[in-house]
């Protein structure tokens, strides 16, 4: 199994660093190490999160963020890393633009 995060969740992760730092000195590094940690876990447990929106969507465990992917073969592909605190109609039009 391989994961890859695209272009568009590095710029998510990116963002949500900027927005924990700002809060707090530390809390973004806090917030990537913890992001990192629960996209790695999909080396292991791919393909058992539910189906949101047409990809599969696991949550964080720390922060109230989601991860957006599909499964292509052994590939794991990380479309989005998005902040479950958006909007339900906004988080549906940012993952049709990844689809």
């Amino acid at each position: 199994m391989k994961i890859e995060i695209l272009d568009a969740a590095q710029d998510d992760l990116i963002q949500g660093f900027r927005f924990y730092e700002d809060r707090e000195p530390g809390l973004g590094s806090y917030f990537l190490d913890c992001l990192s940690s629960d996209i790695d876990s999909l080396l292991l447990f791919a393909g058992i999160h539910p189906v949101i929106f047409g990809l599969h969507r696991c949550l964080s465990k720390r922060f109230p963020f989601a991860i957006y992917y599909s499964l292509e073969g052994k590939l794991v592909r990380v479309l989005a890393v998005l902040d479950c605190r958006s909007s339900p109609s906004w988080l549906r039009a940012r993952l049709q633009d990844e689809s």
